[in-house]
């Protein structure tokens, strides 16, 4: 049969649709980025906010309208959240049963196919589609209840891969040819809470017994680093970013929140990471218009994403989540200031970044090639150094340069200010 598979959201449900890509082909399906001459469409939804649920509607819609001959398969925290909101699907996967998603679509909808890609060990679906990069995922589910969060009713509890079986999956995907991994989950700093282990303790089974050459980590809650995390970054496969949510820089918000991490002790963890690791990268995510969020409140977060310099901002507007805490507090900030808020955010981050970037220029850093655009005369393949930038690095025509780590020396920024060019080496 001919799959398309589709995701929204985040990292973690893109490393779910990439584990069931293999799992479809390995049964001797087929993929397909056509939507239309698909047998099968598989939708990986969210509901991180309203317009995430907006989207996933949306997306289903149209693959009933685009393709009505095709089975309709969704799973996902919108599928989960909301499952009777079903017409016009053959099949909805709840999230605690997503990691047998394949198994049980192939029983409930009675797909047959002669298992063709058993033959071939060494195929890589990821490769194939252009992707040196694959996310895996190492746990599910949360054990905190922060009060906006409507993923943790999703999810539900805390459910770690075994190490083993992410260990294969890693050399699996090396032995394909995909030269870079990033561990993803809902809660990744809980990684083993719930069988006597740690993230900690993974990272360390990673670095002893594969040989991918880089390594990074997904979205990591501030709180649950412990103190000697920073002496695993002395093995240069495991990359110098980290994605630490803050939310808001003020005490206040945070505590309305249900954080576990004062602005306070956010600053004192870069401060002690840039420390240790020199070119460490910090991005992080910003909530705008929490209920109640006060100027002077507002403001509190601004002076603080600008004393802490972020390389990279991910900024969203407070959508109320039915069933979250927050959907009742009072003071709810309406959009025309979040608006304003956002666009201010905006500006600021921009403005980190290119200090970020500028502070940059005259370093040799390896890049992971990725893409190719054509120019006359020259190719501009890009990449991501270790600690996240972006870079476009000339090279002669015809050089080949995909899925390749390369050396290169950061030259200038972009006219557009979004990568940096860079000088093979």
């Amino acid at each position: 049969m001919r799959i398309h598979l589709k995701t929204l959201g985040c990292r973690l449900n893109e490393a779910e649709l990439e584990t069931w890509s293999r799992g479809f082909q390995a049964l001797g399906h087929e993929l397909t980025q056509e939507l239309n001459s698909a047998d099968l469409v598989v939708v990986n939804s969210c509901a991180v906010t309203g317009e995430a649920v907006r989207k996933s509607r949306k997306l289903i819609r149209r693959a009933q309208r685009n393709n009505p001959t095709a089975k309709l398969v969704v799973s996902g925290c919108y599928a989960s959240l909301d499952p009777a909101d079903s017409s016009g699907i053959d099949l909805i996967v709840n999230n605690r049963d997503k990691d047998q998603l394949v198994e049980i679509v192939s029983k409930q909808l009675n797909l047959h196919a002669m298992p063709e890609m058993a033959t071939e060990p060494g195929e890589n679906s990821l490769l194939a589609r252009g992707r040196q990069r694959a996310f895996i995922k190492v746990q599910d589910g949360c054990r905190y209840r922060c009060t906006f969060c409507v993923v943790t009713l999703a999810r539900g509890e805390e459910r770690s891969r075994p190490a083993a079986e992410i260990i294969n999956e890693i050399n699996l995907l090396h032995t394909g040819g995909v030269l870079e991994v990033v561990l993803t989950g809902v809660h990744i700093g809980g990684y083993g809470s719930d069988m006597g282990s740690s993230l900690f303790q993974l990272i360390q089974t990673i670095l002893e017994k594969t040989q991918i050459p880089r390594i990074r980590l997904g979205s990591v809650e501030p709180w649950d680093l412990p103190e000697n995390f920073w002496s695993l970054f002395e093995n240069r496969r495991l990359m110098p970013h980290l994605h630490l949510p803050l939310q808001s820089g003020a005490d206040s918000v945070l505590h309305r929140m249900a954080r576990r991490c004062s602005s306070t002790d956010f600053q004192q963890l870069v401060e002690q990471a840039r420390q240790q690791l020199p070119d460490f990268c910090v991005t992080t995510d910003i909530m705008v218009g929490f209920p109640g969020e006060t100027e002077d409140e507002w403001q509190q977060t601004l002076a603080l994403v600008e004393q802490i310099g972020f390389s990279h901002l991910h900024i969203f507007s407070y959508s109320p989540r039915p069933g979250t805490k927050a959907a009742e507090l009072p003071g709810q900030v309406n959009r025309a200031v979040q608006k304003e808020r956002s666009q201010a955010l905006y500006a600021l981050g921009q403005q980190l970044k290119r200090v970020n970037q500028q502070a940059n220029l005259g370093a040799e850093l390896p890049v992971l090639i990725e893409s190719k655009a054509n120019t006359e005369g020259a190719a501009l393949w890009g990449g991501y150094t270790p600690n996240f930038l972006r870079v476009a690095v000339q090279a002669p025509a015809g050089l080949a340069l995909e899925n390749q780590i390369r050396q290169v020396r950061l030259d200038a920024l972009s006219e557009a200010g979004d990568h940096i060019l860079a000088t093979l080496l």
